[in-house]
């Protein structure tokens, strides 16, 4: 299981969501959640922005590149253009 698929499924569980909950989230399915979870899939820039705002960790965190889910994290809530 890639550090992706294991950190999705890790926060989707300590927020206590279905996967279906979690697709409604994101605006995908939850098959698409379930291939995220299983390492058949990456979601697009989109969803992966949309995950990463969701539960509040960097992109990089999501991705393995840091196990710090602060580094590189958009600021919460965003910015209002």
């Amino acid at each position: 299981m890639s550090d992706f698929s294991a950190r999705i499924k890790k926060l989707r569980k300590e927020r206590g969501l279905t996967q279906e909950e979690l697709g409604k989230v994101i605006g995908v399915s939850k098959y698409a959640v379930l291939l995220y979870e299983k390492g058949k899939n990456h979601p697009e820039a989109k969803g992966l922005a949309a995950l990463a705002d969701y539960f509040q960790v960097s992109i990089d965190y999501l991705m393995g590149r840091t196990d710090n889910p602060e580094v590189n994290r958009a600021p919460w809530p965003p910015a209002k253009e």
